[in-house]
């Protein structure tokens, strides 16, 4: 029987597949709801296949939640990148506008044809250290969240504001040497005094969320953290994000998909080393853009036709003695 490849184009509440075998004959088109019933449904009519393989176009962004879902029913899923689905899309026949159904047939046709695509496995630990950076940069920006509207508060209750890059401790004695005597200034006070409530509160959760960061990139193995300026977040998240390194070729594409190669790799004639631009020409007056070009008779007609030269010629005496009987400045 031949092996059948279901290609996905998720969605956060739908799903498009189109499934074609291993000779690219069409086996069946349909679109699913992502939710439970929908998703059995979904199961029941790709089981009629006992050789199949999902691809899923990004299956580690807007793919991930079905991608997951079909990694805890056993299924064997592929990961389609969103560029490469496109060319297919837009060099295929016919309008080349973008359906769903286009992008599904785009998806399972890359499936077919490319044989370097990387399938999607199960690792618990990477999908742990995920969310626990997600949830820490959270914290993050509610954290931040917080001291702009502490800030803003202060700038009413404090002449001058309070100053910038304190903690909270320190923020704790400023508000304590304020006694508001109006309604508005204790309604302020009061409302700052909730915002350093919450603060508090979102320290101890990031250095709690730290710790455990940190347990969680050891336990890994990695030595992420013994790099200068790296710390458990830093290291977290670049296993989270990075996942599987074996799925790189080698170290060129890595460094393309951190975006941390250079634009080219030629060498400019001179130079010792790789540059990404030109070594800068000398500025003179013959080739900077602010110089006055000047203007030299034509060779053929002298004075007659004066054309744009860039030269340091000076005119010719007949185009001077022409100059000087018509009245104007020339050089005798």
């Amino acid at each position: 029987m031949d092996r059948v490849i279901i290609g996905v184009d998720p969605h956060k509440l739908s799903v498009t597949i189109e499934a074609r075998d291993d000779r690219e004959i069409l086996r069946a088109t349909g679109q699913f709801r992502t939710d439970a019933r929908s998703y059995r449904q979904l199961l029941d009519l790709a089981r009629q296949w006992p050789e199949r393989i999902w691809a899923v176009e990004g299956a580690n962004g807007i793919g991930r939640p079905i991608t997951q879902r079909l990694l805890a029913s056993g299924e064997q899923v592929l990961d389609v990148p969103a560029k490469l689905a496109a060319r297919a899309r837009v060099f295929d026949t016919g309008q080349g506008r973008k359906t769903d159904a286009a992008d599904a047939h785009a998806i399972v046709m890359v499936a077919l044809r490319d044989k370097g695509l990387r399938e999607i496995s199960v690792n618990p630990d990477l999908a742990v250290l995920r969310m626990l950076c997600d949830r820490r940069d959270e914290l993050s920006r509610a954290r931040a969240q917080a001291l702009n509207r502490l800030h803003r508060l202060f700038l009413d209750l404090l002449p001058g504001g309070a100053p910038v890059k304190k903690s909270a401790s320190q923020y704790q004695a400023l508000l304590a040497a304020i006694r508001p005597r109006d309604l508005a200034g204790k309604t302020r006070r009061r409302m700052a005094a909730e915002e350093l409530e919450d603060l508090h509160r979102l320290d101890a959760k990031l250095k709690t969320m730290k710790a455990e960061l940190k347990a969680a990139v050891v336990a890994t193995g990695s030595g992420l953290m013994d790099i200068h300026g790296i710390g458990p977040a830093g290291a977290a998240r670049i296993l989270a994000d990075v996942g599987d390194v074996s799925r790189f070729p080698d170290r060129n594409h890595f460094a393309s998909w951190t975006t941390a190669a250079s634009t080219t790799s030629s060498t400019w004639p001179g130079s010792s080393s790789c540059a990404t631009t030109p070594p800068a020409a000398p500025t003179t007056a013959a080739n900077s853009p602010t110089g006055r070009p000047r203007w030299k008779p034509c060779a053929a007609c002298a004075a007659a036709c004066p054309t744009r030269s860039t030269g340091n010629s000076s005119p010719t005496p007949a185009a001077s003695k022409k100059r000087a009987r018509e009245g104007t400045p020339g050089r005798l």
